[in-house]
């Protein structure tokens, strides 16, 4: 993608949500704007994928946020558009909903209130879960006679093991934000009006890090989910041993025995 396509894409009028580029802070915030419960539509769907592979091809982002306006996150996706929308376009939902954990970059999701469905779902799909207190996580589709669409009960069951997500699932349970800390679903839990804050310092925790090691730990750790033990270990060797030929492994040696901060390049 290059910076004119990235440009354009970013610079459009989206559907329930808006961007915010800090290229000073190295941070992309993706804001649900639809309150006071954040409905998601099917079109936002497709449109918050393609932002997403905007700022993956951003130069100027190391981290990106996804949060929302109000109380709540999302209580999750529009009802009645799945009766509107065609087989094919609901077969493609969890393609999209999967476009955090395709980034190659570090994607943060800051949770309070209402995160059910399709909200609880992107931010499963995110690589760190910040919930504040007043966080309510609830997979609620069988309810509707449905089950989840776009890989939450798979990343669920990841996480939390088969017998807590048949819980939240079969039952529409809902779990709070210390529950969910407590079961790993959450990084962090913090007071509602730290939520901003623990944010921020995440994010510059993660811009201390080397870029190029950020990538491949995150792809290593993903792509190593589905694989054996014996194959999981072999991919992070060559991982390991591809990383010591970077600018950026000799500047943290150098660093660490020169007893300075390293500053990273991501070469």
């Amino acid at each position: 993608m290059t910076t004119t396509d990235v440009n354009t894409i970013l610079a459009s009028d989206f559907d329930g949500f808006r961007v915010q580029v800090d290229a000073e802070a190295e941070r992309a915030d993706i804001i649900l704007g639809r309150p006071p419960l954040n409905v998601i539509s099917m079109p936002q769907r497709d449109e918050l994928r393609r932002v997403f592979e905007a700022l993956d091809a951003h130069d100027g982002v190391r981290v990106i946020v996804l949060r929302a306006e109000g109380e709540h996150f999302s209580s999750g996706g529009d009802i009645k558009g799945f009766l509107e929308a065609s087989p094919e376009h609901v077969s493609k939902l969890a393609d999209n909903v999967a476009a955090p954990a395709r980034c190659s970059k570090p994607v943060i999701a800051a949770n309070r209130g209402y995160t059910f469905g399709v909200g609880f779902e992107l931010s499963l799909a995110c690589d760190f879960r910040i919930a504040s207190e007043t966080t309510l996580y609830a997979l609620p589709e069988q309810k509707l006679g449905q089950i989840p669409g776009s890989g939450g009960s798979a990343r669920l069951q990841k996480i939390i093991g088969i017998a807590r997500t048949k819980h939240m699932v079969m039952r529409a349970k809902r779990i709070g934000g210390a529950q969910a800390l407590a079961w790993g679903i959450a990084t962090e839990c913090v007071p509602d009006d730290q939520l901003e804050s623990a944010t921020q310092a995440l994010v510059d925790e993660l811009r201390g890090f080397s870029p190029l090691a950020q990538r491949t730990a995150k792809r290593l750790i993903n792509d190593n989910e589905d694989a054996t033990l014996s194959v999981a270990i072999e991919m992070e060797g060559h991982c390991y041993s591809r990383l010591r030929t970077s600018s950026d492994f000799r500047e943290g040696v150098e660093a660490f025995h020169g007893k300075r901060r390293a500053v990273f390049t991501g070469e």
